[in-house]
């Protein structure tokens, strides 16, 4: 079974994130979600980002990275929204990475210094109208990760929220969560295969 780093959000590790780890652990998964944010919890994305930006968003990006140090090289990272900067970077630049989930953001390839590894497998998941992902380039960075990787996959849920597969938020989209959960299932299961 796989081992995997899951990087939360900028609403903090939230019930919703763990409670997504823990699907992901009830299929006899090992999954890590620690607290980027020293248990400081927001209900909007403003609120959130206001802490990161007081924080900084390289100091949050590099607790992730660092945490990363306690864990196998041979792990998957996964990262939703903010904690993609961290997993995209983890994955692309630490030698022994299994593969990669981003939910809900993407960045471009070159902001790390080097090609996304060809061989490494990873999944995009993201919804077709959020701003977020649509509106601020996620989405064309997504693409071109795809577009240059033997083992890449981006899926586009219908609707225009953000956060649609945490469920403690009023943005959870139950449909696209079983949809989302499923793929990664899938995904984690061809890993294990390999």
């Amino acid at each position: 079974m796989a081992e995997i780093l899951l990087l939360h959000h900028s609403l903090g590790l939230t019930k919703g994130i763990n409670d997504f780890a823990d699907e992901l652990r009830g299929a006899g998964h090992t999954v890590h979600a620690p607290d980027l944010f020293d248990g400081h919890l927001f209900t909007t994305i403003e609120d959130g980002m206001a802490y990161v930006n007081e924080i900084g968003f390289d100091e949050i990006t590099e607790r992730g990275i660092r945490v990363a140090s306690e864990f196998p090289r041979e792990i998957i990272y996964a990262g939703f929204s903010l904690g993609v900067a961290a997993a995209q970077k983890l994955a692309q630049t630490r030698e022994g990475a299994r593969g990669a989930l981003l939910f809900y953001s993407c960045v471009p390839t070159s902001m790390f210094g080097s090609p996304w590894p060809a061989e490494l497998p990873v999944q995009i998941h993201g919804m077709d109208a959020d701003p977020y992902f649509v509106e601020e380039g996620d989405i064309e960075a997504a693409r071109e990760l795809v577009a240059t990787a033997d083992h890449a996959e981006l899926f586009l849920y219908a609707g225009n929220q953000h956060f649609f597969a945490d469920s403690s938020l009023p943005s959870y989209d139950a449909n696209a969560t079983t949809l989302l959960l499923q793929r990664v299932l899938e995904f984690l299961q061809r890993l294990d295969n390999k």
